[in-house]
């Protein structure tokens, strides 16, 4: 049995929890501990709180899944302002083993791994993902994290992380238009994470309103979630099911480019809209590729439901660097 901590560091949140890997390679997680980066100078900080929770002391292996490239002696997040240095973890953090990876190749671990009961059906055939192939991972959140696995028809599998939610948006019709001409007038270059992510909900809004003519208030992500997801305020739901209507776009583009058999969102945005997204346009915005919209309808899009992808995902991959 081998004990590690376990940590999912992205933009908003850095969550921990001690977890526990079994001599049959099973992982269990201890109660989770979910701390804001803004109240933290720096993920030494962030540690030496979560020690304090734990009593004083933790186990001497850590395993880091973060929100950014991690091949680098000098790790910097996308959207948080701590640094990482790991050739100074064991210094530092009184670690004698480490893992890092990034944090959608943890939720790719963590989709390679999980049971079908995890997983909610969103669209394509109501089937299992598939033993074979390569499945596409992606979910919204600050960012747009995007990963994929591969595998072997044989119970093994292989995780690449990429950066993939850093392509180019592509609108598809006259409102996405209008977003794009609305981001473009702050960013140069607009990616899908400006589109499809937590924080992005609020220009689809302030979009919306503006073809409408409509003054609103100046509100932020959360209060335009939290009223489009409970129907209080239509012009919000209707920035929520243009939120969706782009996830699928989104989504249809990253399993063409990866050649997927199957695609997995996660994250706790996708599964608090996982009722707006099957009732959306999602799956038609999913299959909507033209020549290959036939191909598309093949695959089966699932949402995981592990209440800690990154934490478990962060555990199973110092399990197969290290055990």
């Amino acid at each position: 049995m081998t004990q590690l901590v376990a940590v999912d560091i992205g933009g908003t949140h850095a969550r921990f929890a001690i977890a526990t890997i079994a001599d049959d390679g099973a992982i269990t997680l201890g109660e989770p501990e979910t701390l804001h980066t803004k109240d933290h100078a720096s993920f030494q900080t962030a540690w030496e709180d979560f020690r304090d929770r734990m009593g004083g002391t933790l186990p001497d292996a850590i395993s880091m899944a973060v929100a950014g490239p991690v091949k680098s002696d000098i790790i910097r997040f996308t959207n948080n302002p701590w640094i990482i240095r790991p050739p100074l973890i064991a210094d530092k953090l009184g670690c004698t083993r480490h893992t890092i990876v990034n944090d959608f190749a943890a939720v790719a671990h963590a989709a390679a791994r999980a049971p079908a009961e995890q997983f909610l059906h969103l669209a394509g055939p109501e089937q299992d993902l598939p033993a074979n192939g390569t499945i596409s991972v992606l979910g919204p959140g600050t960012g747009l994290g995007v990963a994929h696995f591969w595998r072997d028809g044989a119970g093994d599998y292989r995780v690449q992380a990429t950066e993939g939610g850093h392509g180019d948006f592509a609108p598809l019709d006259s409102i996405e238009d209008a977003i794009l001409a609305r981001l473009r007038k702050s960013h140069n270059r607009v990616s899908d994470e400006r589109v499809v992510s937590g924080p992005a909900i609020v220009d689809i809004f302030h979009t919306l309103a503006a073809m409408e003519g409509r003054a609103v208030q100046d509100l932020d992500d959360i209060e335009i979630w939290t009223r489009g997801t409970s129907g209080e305020d239509s012009l919000a739901a209707a920035a929520v099911d243009r939120f969706c209507l782009a996830l699928g776009s989104v989504a249809g583009d990253i399993a063409l480019i990866q050649g997927a058999a199957g695609v997995v969102i996660a994250g706790g945005l996708g599964y608090r809209i996982r009722d707006t997204i099957t009732a959306s346009g999602f799956e038609d915005r999913f299959c909507a590729k033209g020549r290959f919209a036939g191909l598309m309808a093949t695959l089966p899009v699932k949402l995981i439901v592990h209440p800690q992808p990154g934490l478990f995902g962060a555990a199973a991959a110092f399990a197969r660097e290290h055990l």
